[in-house]
């Protein structure tokens, strides 16, 4: 092994690559390097994290890829506001979003309720009559950040085996769509003002403007679940693409 290669390995674990990612996506992310910073030019990180001027060059291509900074010819890079981007139609999975902008995913339960429906949770998951449903409450993490709130109701009617499913290792969207096959589904999007719970859940001031995407989903015409997603408004972009009919 050159001498090059042994600099660029990390002996307290992990890449010096994925250490420079890692640093620099949090400081973005905290909210400690605002949009506009100037990132600390190549050179100079190569010099503090005594490494190659390719793992360098490597782990800031990944971030301008992310959307994290963005590069500029002679000037250096710069602080980018982080988006990340979900399609307005379609049912994904948030571990896919966290991923796209070069962050490790974590997932939380937060709390977990199985209980008769109330008259809200009817109206959510639009019940014809009272039944059982499961209450989960669930954070998503973009590395040491949270990403996104989850709220999630479920009918148990329609899904009786995740009334023993606890969802301490696996968030509850993807393990809905392995199990239930959905044939229709209806989002809303609006923008809120984040109370104190949410402020708190996602490590962002109360009143802080949030983006909140509400997903009911059926199959066969039986509800299934109803999601509400909240993320941070500043972090998040939806997009949707479509042709004209006819």
């Amino acid at each position: 092994m050159n001498a090059v290669a042994i600099a660029d390995v990390d002996i307290g674990g992990g890449s010096l690559h994925q250490r420079i990612l890692s640093d620099i996506s949090e400081k973005i992310l905290s909210g400690t390097w605002a949009p506009g910073h100037r990132i600390p030019f190549e050179h100079e990180l190569t010099e503090q994290y005594g490494c190659s001027r390719m793992t360098v060059n490597k782990a800031l291509s990944q971030l301008a890829k992310a959307g994290l900074i963005e590069r500029r010819r002679r000037s250096g890079s710069f602080v980018r506001q982080p988006q990340s981007q979900a399609a307005v139609l379609e049912i994904h999975d948030i571990r896919i979003e966290v991923e796209a902008l070069g962050l490790p995913y974590r997932y939380e339960r937060v709390a977990r309720h199985k209980r008769r429906s109330t008259t809200e949770d009817r109206g959510l998951l639009e019940l014809e009559a009272a039944g059982s449903v499961l209450a989960l409450e669930c954070r998503h993490f973009a590395g040491k950040r949270p990403f996104a709130h989850e709220q999630r109701l479920i009918n148990l009617a329609a899904v009786p085996g995740a009334a023993d499913e606890e969802f301490l290792d696996v968030a509850p969207g993807p393990w809905l769509i392995g199990r239930v096959p959905w044939s229709e589904a209806e989002h809303r999007i609006r923008a809120v003002a984040a109370d104190r719970h949410i402020a708190a859940a996602l490590d962002v001031g109360a009143g802080a403007p949030c983006l909140v995407v509400e997903r009911r989903t059926w199959s066969a015409e039986h509800p299934v679940t109803h999601v509400r997603f909240t993320y941070a408004a500043e972090s998040h972009t939806l997009v949707a693409r479509f042709r004209p009919q006819g």
